[in-house]
Formats: structure tokens, sequence, C-alpha cells
């Protein structure tokens, strides 16, 4: 497997890449629905796939791009714990050794409805009792990065206590259910890195019309800001080196978007701590969640190096570069006027990090069921 930090690795480093917390879900998946549900009328699904999701979107995916993983989470005490736990530690490689098992807790579960590129989701579940005196998220490994999803007037003790010890914050957010979109009510975003909103968060956060416009503002509150425009790909602005970068998104067909926002995160992570230019790391998070969208699930849809490489092969060979002078285009303002760089030079970076073809490292994929009986 590539490690994407090698070159930057040192024997005093910290064992664990990322830590994170969160609810593990068993997600459940249809697809090939020709509308929405109605009511009173049965549909059916031409597909359909089961997977561990909720926080083990982010894990697994970050875990695929060969960053050592640490995930403290509460598991169900029932087969559909069991089976995620066993997914991600065994089949994924991840460090569970913050997480538990409450007893007599039953897993929560969404069922999500993929049809005409968006998604209906229905869930149920409880929160998990609390934890014995130490509290699995407030013992965080030593690491060089964590990664939060922020919430109005929900602090979490952690984040600072992470982030004073040298760790680098992720930290994206979800809808503000009260409306305000208040900033304030986000008081961990100090102790950040990174802020990940969406353009629709991100307008409302900042009260601006463009998202441009809010990544902006909100480098004003954080090192590094990063908006994400759907179609239209990402824009992120670094405060420290006054650096910005436009990537346009990678046009696919979708068969599920659940998780696409979870697996960007992960590669935007990955190009970080790796130390690649801005452009170079919101090329790598658009490109690992449009490969993920192609198949079912959140989690184990997310690609790994094999699969980067293997797109990587097929776009040199369908749309080579316009001309050999034009490099690398690693440049600060990648495609924000003009025509901008071919797809080939967008990506050429990744040149120097993927091995020549070789046997594909088998990935577990979402399954109509959660376990055939062998």
């Amino acid at each position: 497997m590539i490690d994407p930090l090698a070159r930057v690795r040192t024997p005093a480093d910290p064992a664990c890449d990322v830590y994170l917390t969160g609810a593990v879900f068993l997600d459940i998946i249809f697809t090939g629905l020709d509308s929405a549900p109605v009511r009173g009328t049965e549909s059916w699904a031409r597909g359909m796939g089961s997977s561990p999701g909720g926080v083990a979107n982010m894990a697994t995916a970050l875990a695929r791009l060969g960053l050592h993983t640490s995930l403290a989470a509460a598991f169900g005490d029932d087969k559909y714990g069991e089976y995620c736990w066993e997914t991600l530690e065994r089949g994924e490689g991840i460090d569970l050794s913050r997480s538990r098992t409450p007893p007599g807790w039953h897993s929560p579960v969404t069922v999500s409805m993929a049809y005409e590129g968006e998604r209906t989701m229905v869930s149920h579940g409880h929160e998990a009792p609390p934890p014995g005196p130490e509290p699995a998220a407030a013992s965080v490994p030593e690491t060089r990065s964590a990664v939060v999803s922020l919430a109005p007037d929900r602090p979490q003790e952690w984040i600072a206590k992470a982030s004073a010890a040298g760790s680098l914050v992720f930290a994206d957010t979800g809808w503000d259910e009260s409306g305000r979109w208040d900033l304030a009510a986000l008081p961990d975003l100090a102790h950040c890195e990174a802020f990940l909103p969406n353009a629709a968060e991100a307008v409302r956060y900042t009260r601006t019309d463009d998202p441009r416009a809010a990544a902006h503002a909100l480098a004003e509150l954080v090192p590094l800001a990063v908006v994400t425009m759907g179609a239209d790909g990402a824009y992120g602005v670094d405060a420290r080196t006054g650096e910005t970068a436009h990537v346009p998104a990678i046009v696919v067909e979708a068969l599920d978007t659940t998780g696409a926002g979870d697996v960007f995160m992960a590669g935007f992570v990955t190009g970080s701590l790796a130390g690649w230019p801005l452009a170079d790391r919101l090329a790598l998070a658009g490109l690992t969640a449009s490969l993920s969208v192609q198949e079912f699930g959140g989690s184990l849809s997310a690609p790994g190096w094999n699969e980067i490489e293997t797109w990587w092969r097929n776009a040199q060979a369908l749309t080579p570069p316009r001309g050999a002078e034009s490099g690398g285009a690693s440049g600060a303002e990648s495609g924000a006027e003009g025509e901008g760089p071919s797809l080939v030079e967008r990506y050429a970076f990744l040149t120097g990090l993927l091995p020549a073809a070789g046997e594909p490292w088998p990935r577990r994929r979402a399954v109509p069921t959660l376990g055939f009986r062998g």
C-alpha cells in the first residue's frame, strides 16, 4: 500500500495520523429507484447495499488512503455492530482500541434511497449510554491530526486539548436547524487548522452571496478555508500564504452520493499532511469523492490508491495534455480564469506518487447482506 506521508515521516512522529470520534451507523442503501417513494405504494429498487456508516465513512476513507487512523466510537451490542466492528478493524485496519460496545445498546440504522442524483434518508437510533469515568473521546492519542464535525452550541472539550498538543484539526459542519447561522456558536473553530463547509452552509454563516467570498471571510477565522460547491468543484484559501485555488469537479454518473463529503475531507487531509500545494489537495479530494459516488454506500465506496491509479492511467489515455510546456499545473488559481489546465495537467502530481500498475488491492464493497453464510 502507498504511504502518502512517506516523505515527511520521521522516527519522532506519532503512530497515529488521524483521530476521530462519532457514531457508527449501519447503512442500508437502495439505488435504481425511478422516483421518490409514493405514499400508499410499494417501490422496488434495482440495487441494494449494506455497509458501516456515520463516522465510519470518514474513517474508512482515511484508512484507504494509507493514513494510520484511530476511531473512538460506540458500536451496537448486536449483529449489526459486530459486522461494523469486524469490517472496520479487520477489513480496513482501523484502530478501534478507544471504541466500545455498550451492553444492550442497539446499532443506529440509516436507510438511504438514491434517485435522480439525490438521496432521501430515514434513520433510527438512540444516543449511546455514557461511557465510564474516562470517556473514549477524552482519551485522545498523540496524533498528527483530528477530524471533527462542529455543531452549534455543542463544544467538544477534547478538540482544544488535541490542538494544544500539536494536532491539526480539520472540521466540517452540518445544517443549522436553528436557522441562526452564528459562527460564535462554533467556539471550537478557534482551534481548527481547516474548515470545510459546503457552499450553502458557508454563505449563510458568513452572510455573503458567493462561495468564494465566503471562503475568504472564513479564512479570517481559520488558517485554511475550503468551500465545496458540488458540480462547480471546490475553492480554497490559505490565510497564511494568501494562496487561493479553484479545482473543478470531475463529472461522473453518480450511483450513490452517500459519504461523498467525508471522502472529500479524507483526500484533503491526506494532501495537507503530506504538505502538498493547495490546488493539489483540492484535486485529490475532488477525485476521491467522484470515484466514491460510483459505488454503493458511504464507507465501502471510498477509493484506495489502486482505484486512483487505474483512473489516472485511463485519464492519460483518453485526455492527453494540450502541450508539454504546460507542466503539472499546480498553480495557485487553478481553473479560476479562462480554460485552465487540462485534466491530465491538473492531476500530473499523481505521476510521482502512484506506482506502476500492479495487482489490485482487494477492497470490500457494500453488498445486499451483512454476510453470506460460508
